[in-house]
């Protein structure tokens, strides 16, 4: 059951598409929350405090503080056994309990513990204990999560404004609350089927010479590869939609040389627009009144990377069917597929913000010979000018004919950004799945893209907070995700890399990416390569199951990774482990993600097959029994768990997802018993695979 309450006036974000009627919550003289029926009008006087039944929960907005004009919030006790989900991509683990967290997309690389917010805004959680149900707040600006931070026992919600929707969802566990979640913000993205496969990426790919390098080094040593990623590089000084004409001369016919090899460009797509006369994006863009404006009516300017540069205007309906058609000057050179980027927006600089930091400088300038310690950390605080608030409150969207300064809606852009794109390519390739993913999100972009994680480090931990992101994503509609494997800043290590494409074998999005200036990642970059091929073949074996499991779930609404918690509710080891996770319905993963060992501990909640990957074509099975055992798995070995009652199947090996072979699986699980499987198999291309997929049942 969902229940949805208006507070205030709420921004439409078009998070949901459920067209549910919605009941409007009223503050009486003394700032008491009072809720009216749905049939009420909303501008009825205010009656009695409804009461919302949350199974033992108390009234829910009795326990809320809620005045408009003076803010939201909302607080709830916590049972000592509660746990608290969902929140899509943010920090720590996949019970969120005990620290804070911040609903902000924010640029921001350093992913260590004490961090609040990261790229995406995803605020839908569930308390699970005694009492079971899901919130969505559907709020576009910065909303904070206190989940035990402050009081171990209390969850408190809040933000600036009391202008939102609170969406509330009660059922029988958490698995339903989620489908439920899940139908009301409508179905996930679906990728074409080549999107399945290895991605290598790397910013500092210079020109086509680096890009002939890269595929030379898969294919010369028969490391499976679908597509090369590229970053700023290819394009004129940093301007989007271009294409530097001395380092890529002909990408038309570089993309079709890659693609005789299997090969697939994916090109990165920046939110800012460079200021240059004579540009065609820019100077569009200011003749059509396509920008972000300042409070009287000047483009807003901001340093990104091309330099100086305006932000299109992508909560404005016009501005957005304008912007995402410039994706065709790609497209019609054979690209296939765009990842968007700074798209929070991510701001180095504003030109209000460097006049104050060199004003204050001038300030400061007599200290210049001895400055004291007071005095050298102001110097030094003055240019820490990147993505302030105060910039975000300098420049304000056209949203429906309606004025409203960006920090209100921050949340929304880079959303919206990749929705321009979705909707023109309905337009440019109206048949035709493309791939596209994007690095800022808030729930409804996972109708129209898929997301990475950003810019993580090459970290052990950051392994680990891969593995315990992805079911959180799931529950927010992001299937199609992953991490830059390997990490994306600092070197990484040999035995890191391998660990992590032993997980990001089972990622949707399988990425490699790494930062200019760091160690260079690619798979053929590391003695003992029969290691890596192992690892990426497997990979190739696995995508028919992971593209069943993946378009199961986004075709019904359900959860690709799902935490054992959600399945084994009542078992306490269960619901505390978190750095395993079950995949579709046949595989439990338990993933190696500490340096120096060479194997791990596992729970199974239930008896299960053991079944450990030393090669791409050969493993060993062993049956395991509920409980705690130790395995061991060396650095080219891969573990997985088959569930009782369940079949794995494996494609034939490949090199590239256009090899993938249809017409004979190899088939683990127990035989004689009449196990079926039921795989999804389609072009991989189609744009309504719901309608022209079709489902072929395996049997053992």
């Amino acid at each position: 059951m969902i229940q949805k309450y208006r507070f205030g006036t709420p921004i439409e974000t078009e998070a949901a598409v459920l067209d549910l009627p919605s009941i409007p919550v009223k503050c009486s003289s003394d700032g008491t929350p009072a809720a009216a029926r749905p049939d009420t009008p909303a501008n009825a006087a205010s009656g009695p405090v409804s009461t919302v039944p949350v199974g033992e929960t108390a009234d829910l907005f009795s326990l809320a503080d809620i005045a408009l004009g003076t803010g939201f919030s909302l607080t709830l006790t916590l049972g000592s056994r509660d746990a608290v989900y969902g929140l899509g991509e943010a920090n720590r683990g996949i019970n969120k309990r005990g620290y804070l967290y911040v609903s902000h997309c924010s640029d921001d690389p350093n992913h260590t513990e004490e961090k609040v917010s990261l790229y995406g805004a995803h605020n839908f959680i569930i308390v699970d204990g005694e009492a079971c149900f899901g919130l969505f707040f559907d709020y576009p600006s910065d909303l904070s999560f206190d989940i035990g931070y402050t009081k171990q026992d209390t969850l408190t919600v809040s933000a600036e404004e009391a202008d939102l929707y609170v969406f509330l969802i009660t059922g029988e566990n958490a698995l339903d609350i989620t489908r439920q979640f899940r139908r009301l913000i409508g179905q996930s993205y679906i990728p074409p089927l080549w999107a399945f496969g290895y991605i290598q990426s790397r910013w500092g790919y210079q020109n086509e010479a680096d890009i002939r390098r890269v595929a030379a080094g898969y294919r010369e040593n028969h490391l499976p590869l679908d597509s090369i990623s590229m970053d700023i590089d290819y394009m004129k000084d940093y301007k989007d939609f271009t294409v530097d004409p001395e380092r890529f001369p002909d990408l038309s016919a570089l993309s079709a040389e890659m693609k005789e090899q299997g090969l697939h460009f994916i090109p990165i797509i920046d939110a800012g627009v460079k200021i240059e006369p004579g540009y065609d994006v820019y100077e569009q863009g200011v003749k059509n009144n396509y920008f972000c404006k300042r409070a009287d009516g000047t483009d807003f300017v901001a340093g990104v990377w091309p330099g100086k540069t305006h932000f299109p205007d992508m909560l404005n309906a016009g501005a957005r069917r304008w912007f995402g058609s410039w994706y065709k000057q790609l497209i019609d050179q054979g690209i296939e597929g765009f990842w968007n980027d700074m798209n929070e927006p991510a701001i180095f600089y504003s030109e209000e913000g460097l006049a104050e930091a060199f004003c204050r400088m001038d300030e400061l300038k007599e200290q210049k010979e001895n400055p004291d310690l007071n005095a050298f950390w102001a110097m030094r605080d003055a240019f820490n000018i990147s993505n302030l608030t105060k910039d975000y409150e300098r420049f304000y969207h056209n949203m429906d004919g309606k004025k409203i300064r960006h920090d209100k809606v921050h949340n929304l852009y880079g959303y919206n950004m990749t929705r321009a794109a979705a909707e023109s390519f309905d337009e440019i390739c109206p048949d035709k799945r493309l791939l596209l993913f994007s690095r800022s999100s808030y729930i409804g972009m996972h109708r129209y893209g898929g997301i990475w994680t950003g810019d993580n480090q090459s970290w052990w931990s950051h392994l680990l907070l891969n593995i315990k992101m992805m079911p959180s994503l799931g529950m927010c509609g992001f299937l199609y995700s992953g991490a830059d494997l390997g990490g994306f800043g600092s070197h990484t290590t040999r035995d890191l890399l391998l660990r992590w494409l032993a997980f990001g074998i089972f990622t949707p999005l399988m990425r490699n990416h790494a930062a200019l200036g760091t160690r260079e990642q690619e798979c053929y970059q590391f003695e003992g390569l029969e290691d890596f091929r192992n690892i990426l073949r497997l990979r190739y074996r696995l995508i028919p199951y992971l593209y069943s499991e993946y378009m199961k779930a986004a075709l019904n609404s359900e959860l690709l990774f799902t935490p054992l918690a959600f399945v084994w509710p009542q078992d306490m080891v269960a619901r505390e482990t978190e750095d395993q996770l079950l995949l579709g319905e046949s595989l439990m993963l338990a993933p190696v993600y500490q340096q120096n060992t060479t194997g791990r501990h596992v729970y199974l909640p239930e008896d299960m097959l053991f079944i450990l990957f030393t090669s791409s074509e050969k493993y060993t099975i062993t049956p395991m029994s509920a409980g705690h055992h130790y395995i061991s798995c060396g650095l080219s070995e891969v573990p997985v768990f088959l569930r009782p009652g369940h079949l794995l199947p494996l494609a034939p090996s490949c090199e590239c997802t256009a090899q993938l072979e249809y017409s004979f699986f190899e088939v683990l699980g127990e035989a004689g018993k009449g196990l079926t499987y039921t795989m999804y198999a389609d072009d991989g291309y189609t744009k309504h695979p719901e309608r022209d997929g079709r489902w072929i049942t395996i049997t053992k």
